[in-house]
C-alpha cells in the first residue's frame, strides 16, 4: 500500500507522476530526449540500460516495465532475461557490454565507474555521448527505482499490465498523454 494516497488505477511510477505534476514534467522530458530522443544506441539498448539499473536495485516495478519495453522494442525476450543474467554473456554487442557495466557501476556509485570500463567501452566503439548517456540513464533509473519503492507505489501482478506498459512506453515514449489516464479507470 502506497505511502501516500495515489490514485489506484495508476500503479507505479504513473501514480506518483500524476500526484505531483509539476515536478514530473521536467523528470518527463530528461527521460524522453534519453531514451526516445535522437541517439546512436537504439531506444532497446537504452531500455535495456534501464532494465540492468532496476534489475540490480530490485526494483520490481521498473525491472518489469523497462523489461517489457526492450522485449517490444527488440521483438524478442532473450536478450532481456539474459543481460540481467549476466551481461558478459549476454547477446549484444561488446559496445553494449561495456556501456551496460558502466551502467552497473553507476547503480552501485557514481564512484565505482572506473577509468578502465569508460576505456573499454571507447575501445570497442563506444562515443563520448553514448557514455555520458549511459551514466545519466543509469542515475536517473536509480532515481525512479528509489521514488517507486520509497513511496511503496502498487506493483501489478499480471503480466498484462506490463506488456500495455511496455507498448504505451514504445508507442507515446514518456510523455504525459494527452489525454491523461482516466482510461485506465476499471
Amino acid at each position: 500500500m502506497p505511502y501516500i494516497p495515489l490514485e489506484e488505477h495508476l500503479p507505479g511510477i504513473t501514480g506518483l507522476l500524476e500526484y505531483r505534476k509539476d515536478t514530473a514534467a521536467p523528470i518527463r522530458e530528461l527521460t524522453q530526449i534519453l531514451l526516445r530522443g535522437p541517439s546512436t544506441l537504439t531506444e532497446g539498448e537504452r531500455e535495456l540500460i534501464a532494465t540492468i539499473v532496476s534489475h540490480r536495485n530490485e526494483c520490481k516495478f521498473c525491472t518489469t516495465a523497462h523489461t517489457a519495453a526492450v522485449d517490444i522494442l527488440l521483438g524478442e525476450e532473450n536478450t532481456s532475461a539474459k543481460v540481467k543474467q549476466d551481461i558478459m554473456t549476454a547477446p549484444v554487442s561488446d559496445k553494449m557490454k561495456a556501456l551496460l557495466t558502466i551502467a552497473a557501476q553507476v547503480q552501485q556509485s557514481g564512484k565505482s565507474v572506473t577509468t578502465e570500463s569508460v576505456q573499454k567501452a571507447k575501445d570497442a566503439g563506444a562515443t563520448d555521448l553514448e557514455i555520458h548517456d549511459t551514466v545519466l540513464i543509469a542515475a536517473l533509473f536509480c532515481l525512479y527505482n528509489r521514488y517507486v519503492d520509497g513511496l511503496s507505489t502498487v506493483t501489478p501482478t499480471d503480466p498484462a499490465y506490463y506488456k500495455g506498459l511496455g507498448e504505451r512506453l514504445k508507442n507515446h515514449g514518456y510523455n504525459r498523454l494527452p489525454q491523461g489516464y482516466d482510461h485506465l479507470k476499471k
